[in-house]
C-alpha cells in the first residue's frame, strides 16, 4: 500500500547522488528533515514524458514553487546516479532541481509506489508522482492514475501549496 498523507518518510533510507568526485549517500532524513521539499519521481530518466515535460515544468516553475515556501525541488527515479547525474546536466537543472537517484528501488518500494516496467525492459521502476514534504512529512500525495502527466505536474503541485 502507498504511503499516505500525514505518514513519515523512512527517514534511515539512502539516496545517491552525484557529487564533485563521484555518487554519495544522503539519508532521506538529511533531504526531507526541517524543510518544505516537493518530491516528484519519474519512471526513468532520459525518457518520453520525463525529459520532455515532467522535468521540464518543475525547471520552468521553479522560482514559482520557492515563492510559496518550498525550500528543494527533488528529482527521483529508479536510476543509478551517474544516469540521474547526467540527466541533470542535460536539462540545466543545478540549482533548482536535486537529482537524486534510487538505484536498487528501495525508497520506491519502502513508500509502495513501484511501476513494474518489464514489459518494456526497464524492470522495477517507480510510479510517476509527486509529493509535499514537510519536514519528513508527506502532506500531500499526487500519483498519476495511469499514463500521461496531470496530477503530478509542477503546476497541479502549485495548486496545492
Amino acid at each position: 500500500m502507498a504511503i499516505q498523507a500525514g505518514e513519515k518518510l523512512p527517514a534511515d533510507l539512502k539516496l545517491k547522488e552525484m557529487g564533485e568526485s563521484g555518487p554519495k549517500d544522503v539519508t532521506v532524513g538529511d533531504v526531507f528533515g526541517g524543510k518544505k521539499v516537493v518530491l516528484f519521481a519519474v519512471p526513468g530518466a532520459f525518457t518520453p514524458t520525463c525529459s520532455a515535460k515532467h522535468l521540464p515544468g518543475f525547471l520552468e516553475k521553479a522560482d514559482d514553487l520557492k515563492k510559496k515556501g518550498v525550500d528543494e525541488i527533488v528529482c527521483l527515479s529508479v536510476n543509478d546516479a551517474f544516469v540521474m547525474g547526467a540527466w541533470g546536466e542535460n536539462q540545466k537543472a543545478s540549482g533548482k532541481v536535486r537529482m537524486l537517484a534510487d538505484g536498487n528501488g528501495d525508497f520506491t518500494k519502502a513508500v509502495g509506489l513501484t511501476l513494474d516496467g518489464s514489459g518494456f525492459g526497464m524492470g522495477l521502476r517507480s510510479q510517476r508522482y509527486a509529493m509535499i514534504v514537510q519536514d519528513g512529512v508527506v502532506k500531500e500525495l499526487l500519483v498519476e492514475p495511469g499514463p500521461g502527466l496531470n496530477v503530478s505536474s509542477a503546476e497541479s503541485v502549485l495548486g496545492k501549496l
